[in-house]
C-alpha cells in the first residue's frame, strides 16, 4: 500500500478496508507508511492514533517498535495504561530500554510504572551500563540450558519458553552458578538423538564479550565471526545477556553516522536530519568552522610573509588555488582510506611506517604525473620554462607531503585514543594548505630568483 491509498481509505473511513491492507504488510512497512503519512496535511497526531488503534494487538506492537521515538512519545501519551501494558509486554528487553533512552522523564515513569517489577529491575540494571558498552544494547531474554539434560528436555524447555526469547536457533549452556560452558544450536539437537545429552553435542568453544567492552567493538566481532547472536558475560564470568546481529547493525550505523559527521567537521547528531532544529545543526556546525577559520589564518599569515614576491610576480597568485586545492584532495585521499583501513581494522598501529612508505610511493606516482601534465599545460600556455618548473617541482612536493599527513594524522590520533575521523578532510587541508603555500613560494623565490 502506498502513501496516497492509505491516506484516502483514512480519510473515506475504509476501517475495515485499511485494516485489511495494513495485516498484509511487514511492521517496519507501517512504520515507513507513517512516516511518509505523517509530513502532509491530512495526517496529525489524531490519525496516528487512530491508525495505530485500527492494527491487531501484536502488529501493533512490532509497529511500534520500528516508529521514530517523537511519533512513540505521541502515542505513549495518549495510550490508556491498560494499551501501555500490552505494548511493552510484546516488546523484547532491549527495544523497551532503546525506547526509554529517547523518552523524556515524565514518560519514562509512566512506562516503568506499567511494568512488573522483575522487568522493571531488569530495565534499570540495562540503563546503568555505560551508554557505549556492550551492557546497554544486549537482551537479557534468551533461551539456556543445563548441560545434563537430554535433547528431548531440551526441546520440552524451548516450547516452554521459546515465544518470550529473542532468538531460539542458538541456545546457551550454563553451569549451575550461570558461567556460560557452551553452546548449542537446534540444528545440533534436532539430528541428535533425543536421549542424548546436551554436553555430548554442545560446542565448547565459546566466544564471548563483557559486557564493559565497547559495543562497536563487539559489533565488529560479529560481523568478523559472522555470528547472529553472541553472549555476554559479566566480571565473574556469569552469562547475563546476548547481543543480536540486528542490534551489531544498529551500532555499526549509528558509528559511522558519526564518523562520517566528524568527517565534515560537524559535532554529531543524536537525532536525523530533520527532527534536529534549526538551532541544533547550527550549534554543532559552528564550532569546528571557528576552529577551522582561525586556522585557515595561517595560511593568510604565510601569504603574507612573501608579498614582495607576490608584487614582483601578480601571476603566482593565480597558481595558488591548485596548489592548495590538489593538496587538500591528495589528502582527503589518503585520509579516507586510512580510516576505513583502521575501521575495518586491515590497518592497525604497529603498520604506522609500512603504511606510510606505501602513501610515499603512491604519492610519487601520483605527483609525478600531475607536475607533467600541470608543467606541459603551463608551457605551453604561458610559454615560460621557469614557471613551469614553478608549478611542476610545487606539485611534485605538495602531493608528497599531502599524501603523508593524509596517512599519518589520523594513525597518530588513534594512538592518542582520539577519534581518527577528527583528523579527516577538514583539519587535513587546512595543515595541507598551509604547507603547500610554503613549498609553492619557497620554490618560487628559488628558482624565479625573488
Amino acid at each position: 500500500m502506498d502513501r496516497e491509498s492509505a491516506l484516502e481509505l483514512l480519510g473515506n473511513k475504509q476501517f475495515f478496508k485499511l485494516k485489511s491492507e495494513l495485516q498484509e504488510m511487514n511492521p517496519a512497512d507501517i512504520a515507513a507508511l507513517v512516516e511518509e503519512m505523517y509530513g502532509s496535511d491530512e495526517f496529525d497526531e489524531k490519525n496516528l492514533i487512530m491508525l495505530y488503534r485500527i492494527l491487531p494487538k501484536e502488529l501493533a506492537a512490532e509497529t511500534f517498535t520500528y516508529m521514530e521515538s517523537d511519533k512513540q512519545m505521541m502515542l505513549i501519551n495518549a495510550f490508556s495504561d491498560k494499551e501501555l501494558r500490552d505494548v511493552i509486554d510484546e516488546l523484547y528487553l532491549d527495544d523497551t530500554v532503546d525506547m526509554i533512552e529517547e523518552m523524556p522523564a515524565n514518560l519514562v515513569s509512566r512506562i516503568l510504572k506499567n511494568t512488573d517489577s522483575e522487568t522493571r529491575k531488569q530495565i534499570n540494571e540495562l540503563l546503568n551500563y555505560p551508554k557505549d558498552s556492550a551492557g546497554s544494547v544486549m537482551t537479557t531474554e534468551f533461551v539456556y540450558l543445563r548441560r545434563d539434560i537430554t535433547v528431548k528436555e531440551a526441546f520440552e524447555q524451548i516450547r516452554k519458553i521459546g515465544l518470550v526469547k529473542e532468538t531460539v536457533y542458538t541456545c546457551y549452556v550454563i553451569s549451575t552458578h550461570r558461567r556460560l560452558v557452551g553452546i548449542v544450536t537446534v540444528l545440533d539437537m534436532l539430528v541428535a538423538d533425543e536421549d542424548t545429552l546436551i554436553k555430548d553435542i554442545m560446542e565448547t568453544n565459546v566466544i564471548s564479550v563483557n559486557t564493559h567492552d565497547d559495543r562497536e567493538d563487539v559489533a565488529k566481532t560479529m560481523s568478523k565471526y559472522d555470528f547472529a547472536a553472541i553472549p555476554v558475560v559479566d566480571n565473574e564470568d556469569r552469562m547475563v545477556g546476548i547481543i543480536t546481529f540486528d542490534d551489531a547493525m544498529d551500532v555499526l550505523q549509528e558509528e559511522n553516522t558519526e564518523d562520517f559527521a566528524k568527517m565534515a567537521a560537524v559535532v554529531p547528531a543524536e537525532d536525523g536530519y530533520f527532527r534536529t532544529s534549526v538551532f541544533d545543526h547550527a550549534k554543532s556546525r559552528i564550532p569546528w568552522l571557528l576552529i577551522l577559520m582561525l586556522s585557515a589564518t595561517l595560511t593568510g599569515w604565510i601569504s603574507s610573509q612573501f608579498e614582495a614576491q607576490i608584487a614582483l610576480i601578480p601571476m603566482l597568485v593565480s597558481f595558488m588555488p591548485m596548489i592548495m586545492g590538489t593538496g587538500g584532495n591528495c589528502g582527503s585521499q589518503s585520509s579516507t582510506l586510512i580510516i576505513r583501513g583502521m575501521a575495518l581494522e586491515e590497518i592497525r598501529l604497529k603498520d604506522f611506517f609500512k603504511v606510510v612508505f606505501k602513501e610515499f610511493r603512491v604519492a610519487i606516482l601520483c605527483a609525478v604525473t600531475l607536475a607533467v601534465v600541470n608543467g606541459l599545460r603551463v608551457l605551453i600556455v604561458y610559454k615560460d620554462v621557469s614557471l613551469a618548473l614553478v608549478i611542476a617541482l610545487s606539485l611534485i612536493g605538495t602531493v608528497v607531503i599531502a599524501k603523508l599527513v593524509g596517512a599519518a594524522l589520523p594513525m597518530l590520533a588513534k594512538a592518542l585514543h582520539l577519534d581518527p575521523a577528527i583528523m579527516a578532510n577538514p583539519l587535513i587541508s587546512t595543515v595541507v594548505d598551509s604547507c603547500s603555500l610554503l613549498i609553492y613560494f619557497s620554490v618560487a623565490s628559488a628558482i624565479l630568483h625573488i
